[in-house]
């Protein structure tokens, strides 16, 4: 029973998916008599955590609480910020018995809050759906003890591993399922990242097209401020936040901030922006995720780098051919296959006629 009712709870922790960055996603639920009497998810961030909207559940209803059990995917927060700690919450509402899925990293927390409630003669059970539970929060676990972005690059290419075609037509690689997914990613990360060239080509809005979503911080690596002022990018601006980032202090920016663009002025390192330094600056900003969009320069720079945490390949199974035809990662590449970026844990999954290859990366 304990896994069931933390399923339920992890159901609804997903419903806060993109609206809680950089907070993690939380789902809640307090069980009295084998009956759930009280459901709750973190919303939005600054807004109230989880177990106390479960408890707000409980009491629209007027349903009493004590000696219930309570069903919290992470553990319970013991300090104060923008809500007051839920340890307190669940004292006082004389909660018998709290099952934990995941410990928090979070260095105000990291096993205080349980500690807490056992000391207040409250029974802590932990490690329910330990390997789910975790698996949600990737982000913040890795936001919160390093304070940078976790990048996930994304692609999608064919079986011959080509992203488009000799004539640069790319539309469409992949089936609607796999883009529908694509878009899924698009609301969970904070922020959506490309090159100077993608915008070139393409044009793209870099939006997320889900229904009741919100989109992602467009960051465009744009050394030189090479994209027109007549982009897509640049004329919504004002509608979606946007982040141009320079290598230098150029005079002509002003013609973007106009626009509604925000400019980053990180630096150079070998005559393109200085990448690290660039993630330390959004991670500055609380911006805790990137999904790196970008095309084989920029996918290459940033895994040389190691800024890159996870990949998504989506792949089709088609062939394009053609020896000039582009790869998702270009530059100059490794010299020997003992050199290869590597991926642990990696899965494969069908989705429609496509399949995802994603995994983590592991540098050496």
């Amino acid at each position: 029973m304990d896994k069931k009712y933390m399923k339920i709870a992890l159901d609804l922790a997903l419903k806060g998916m993109g609206f809680v960055n950089p907070n993690p996603m939380v789902g809640a639920v307090i069980v009295k008599n084998n009956e759930i009497i009280g459901r709750g998810y973190h919303m939005k961030y600054g807004q109230l955590h989880a177990e106390r909207n479960a408890f707000a559940d409980c009491d629209g209803k007027g349903t009493d609480c004590r000696g219930a059990d309570m069903y919290v995917t992470l553990e319970p927060c013991c300090h104060y910020g923008k809500t007051p700690p839920c340890t307190e919450a669940i004292i006082q509402h004389g909660i018998k018995r709290v099952f934990i899925g995941s410990s928090d990293p979070n260095p105000l927390v990291a096993g205080k809050g349980a500690e807490i409630l056992r000391k207040n003669g409250i029974e802590v059970h932990e490690n329910i759906l330990k390997e789910e539970c975790d698996s949600i929060n990737e982000i913040f676990f890795h936001y919160i003890t390093g304070k940078r972005p976790f990048v996930t690059m994304k692609y999608a290419m064919t079986l011959d591993g080509k992203i488009a075609c000799v004539t640069g037509k790319s539309k469409w690689i992949t089936g609607g399922e796999a883009r529908l997914d694509v878009q899924r990613e698009r609301l969970r990360h904070s922020a959506i990242m490309v090159g100077t060239g993608t915008v070139l080509a393409d044009n793209p809005m870099l939006t997320c097209r889900l229904e009741n979503s919100r989109n992602p911080i467009r960051i465009i690596c744009d050394s030189k401020l090479r994209i027109p002022l007549e982009s897509n990018i640049v004329k919504t601006a004002d509608e979606t936040e946007t982040i141009i980032v320079t290598a230098h202090d150029i005079e002509r920016k002003s013609d973007y901030e106009k626009s509604g663009c925000k400019i980053i002025v990180c630096g150079d390192e070998n005559g393109k922006v200085n990448l690290t330094n660039l993630m330390k600056i959004l991670g500055d900003m609380k911006i805790d995720s990137i999904l790196l969009e970008g095309g084989g320069e920029l996918n290459w720079s940033m895994l040389s780098s190691k800024l890159v945490n996870k990949i998504q390949a989506y792949i089709s199974p088609k062939i394009f051919g053609g020896a000039g035809a582009k790869s998702p990662v270009s530059g100059m590449g490794v010299s020997s296959p003992d050199d290869a970026f590597m991926l642990e844990n990696a899965d494969i999954k069908p989705i429609g006629s496509d399949f995802l290859i994603e995994g983590r990366v592991i540098y050496k």
